[in-house]
């Protein structure tokens, strides 16, 4: 089974996201931010990161440029899930190493979709 580390300060937003990954199959694990994830990612490993981008202590763009850094998580897929939608903003995920961007609110189908072509 695959593992997701979904990252979102919003309780709602995490729990839908997790109802979502965890009907699809997957095993999840929450994060409340970006410190918090990245407590949790240096205890183990994931097969996928998903993570809002604002959020308070750690945003997503800066947890995705640490995880980058962390060995573990080099090659390990990190999408980022958010209501910020400018080029602007996307450029900026993509520069700190994420896979992709999703805007919120996300269509279920649409996240599983494409959550299996990037996990392998």
């Amino acid at each position: 089974m695959h593992s997701i580390l979904a990252v979102d300060d919003s309780v709602s937003m995490r729990q839908m996201v997790s109802f979502t990954l965890k009907n699809a199959g997957y095993d999840v694990v929450e994060a409340v931010d970006g410190e918090d994830a990245f407590d949790k990612a240096r205890s183990r490993t994931f097969d996928l990161v998903l993570t809002d981008q604002n959020m308070p202590r750690l945003d997503g763009i800066g947890l995705t440029k640490r995880l980058r850094e962390h060995p573990g998580f080099k090659n390990t897929p990190i999408l980022i899930l958010t209501t910020e939608s400018s080029d602007q903003m996307k450029q900026a995920g993509r520069a700190a190493g994420a896979t992709g961007w999703m805007v919120k609110p996300f269509d279920p189908v649409k996240l599983i979709e494409v959550i299996k072509k990037v996990v392998r």
